[in-house]
């Protein structure tokens, strides 16, 4: 099946197209047809698996015929936070370039005299946070009684982390007469009960079961003690052939401190965390999908919504809290088909966390260096002794001691030390491990066996 096959107008198909896309994904193919016939739809599926383009697609064929009037927007789509709202504002560019569209993004962090503005010339597609929505509406510079057409997207969160009154209040003043659709990636029962409220006759569209991860991510879980994550993290990031990585952590101050310590030992990463304003979080954002920096230390303001392509991994510097988080976190690799892999790393206090994450998603999460561990091979004249070296283990060493020089590997730029593998793997032969699991060679241990592969899983 193409998009031609769906329903959508030649213009659209034009756009899409020249976005590269020729194929629906199973979301899209299910969603879109009754979209555009006005019916109410919950939408699930996991991320990364394109439910954006679902409702984006369809509503700018929808939204082609009528009349804009001022502080009256037409359409509503309401986000969890400033980067998916923002996400979803790139998708109705990129795709709604040939039509007659206009839209206007309420997000805090930014001043609200160019958003009053746009509302007062009139838009056909408001996309907003429900905290600045909020606030416009109560000062008078907006009025949503002509809204014919309301979107709740990652409609978990929106109703699970303490919208819900906000989520209440904003329905009660839109048209009863209206199509409204939810898409999220999971979908307790309570929440899809309390969703149901604002739906007439909903279609239900789940292409894959709620709260399960992408097949094409590769997930271990690595035990190790608290003291020796940084140690873990590095030799992973200069043993795992990382292209491009996202790395979260619970708490903003872990974030600000890891990449502190990322950049002493050469690494070229950034930050960003809730208490960074909209344009220097937007800035950060912009130098990783450019290249500038390969790594992003973030929160998990950052965990949804980001579709960031040639993210090659994952890691949990530290297990969520909420395992609903594990799934957005780790979706945040292998988008659009492409391969990844993800690493949490599982602390003894951890032990609760991890086993609700696997609860969640129905299966349990391979312990790194069981099955699978893919790392660089030393130079070919690396004798046996050498290549169980194992790392040093921070947590053995006292606070002030410095490391050996021939211990410091992971104190050369990223980039210097991903070219230096791929030397010495032409050098050896080395065919490239399979970035969706085993190495190339069938083995399942290609590298020296690292330090932290010792603690046992809890």
């Amino acid at each position: 099946m193409t998009f031609a096959d769906l329903g959508l107008s030649p213009d659209l198909l034009k756009a899409v197209d020249e976005a590269g896309y020729t194929e629906p994904t199973d979301i899209q193919r299910e969603a879109i047809p009754p979209v555009l016939m006005m019916k109410d739809i919950i939408g699930i599926a996991q991320t990364g698996t394109g439910k954006t383009a679902s409702f984006v697609l369809p509503m700018i064929d929808i939204m082609a015929s009528g009349r804009r009037r001022a502080l009256m927007p037409r359409s509503l789509i309401l986000a969890p936070t400033r980067e998916l709202a923002a996400q979803v504002a790139e998708n109705f560019e990129k795709y709604g370039k040939n039509h007659d569209l206009k839209l206007a993004l309420l997000i805090g962090g930014v001043q609200m005299g160019d958003q009053v503005k746009a509302l007062n010339e009139g838009v056909d597609v408001l996309i907003a946070t429900p905290g600045r929505l909020m606030d416009l509406f109560e000062r008078g510079k907006i009025l949503l009684n002509g809204c014919e057409l309301l979107v709740i997207d990652e409609a978990d969160r929106m109703l699970d982390m303490g919208f819900i009154p906000d989520i209440e209040f904003i329905c009660s003043k839109l048209p009863e007469q209206r199509q409204t659709m939810l898409f999220s990636a999971t979908m307790p029962p309570p929440i899809e009960k309390l969703a149901k409220k604002f739906l007439n006759n909903p279609k239900r569209i789940e292409v894959s079961r709620a709260a399960t991860t992408n097949k094409d991510i590769t997930a271990f879980k690595v035990p190790v003690s608290s003291r020796q994550k940084r140690e873990t993290l590095r030799w992973l990031l200069n043993n795992d052939l990382v292209e491009t990585a996202i790395i979260f952590a619970n708490r903003k101050t872990t974030v600000r401190e890891l990449n502190k310590s990322l950049q002493r030992h050469g690494f070229s990463s950034s930050e960003i965390h809730g208490d960074m304003d909209q344009s220097s979080r937007l800035k950060e954002l912009d130098r990783f999908k450019s290249g500038d920096v390969n790594i992003l230390v973030a929160s998990d303001v950052a965990a949804r919504g980001l579709d960031i392509k040639g993210v090659s991994h994952v890691f949990n510097f530290d297990t969520p809290w909420h395992p609903d988080d594990y799934v957005h976190r780790i979706g945040r690799t292998g988008r659009a088909g492409a391969k990844g892999r993800a690493f949490t790393f599982v602390a003894p206090e951890d032990a609760e966390a991890i086993d609700n994450v696997e609860k969640l998603t129905g299966s349990k999460i391979d312990v790194f260096g069981k099955k699978d561990v893919r790392v660089a091979l030393k130079d070919s004249t690396t004798d046996e002794k050498a290549a169980s070296d194992t790392p040093p283990k921070e947590a053995d060493e006292p606070k002030k001691t410095r490391r050996k020089k021939s211990d410091a590997v992971d104190s050369k730029p990223v980039k210097q030390q991903r070219d230096k593998v791929r030397d010495s793997k032409k050098a050896t032969g080395q065919r490239k491990p399979d970035p969706a699991g085993q190495s190339a060679d069938g083995d399942d241990w290609n590298g020296p066996v690292p330090g932290f592969l010792d603690v046992s899983a809890t």
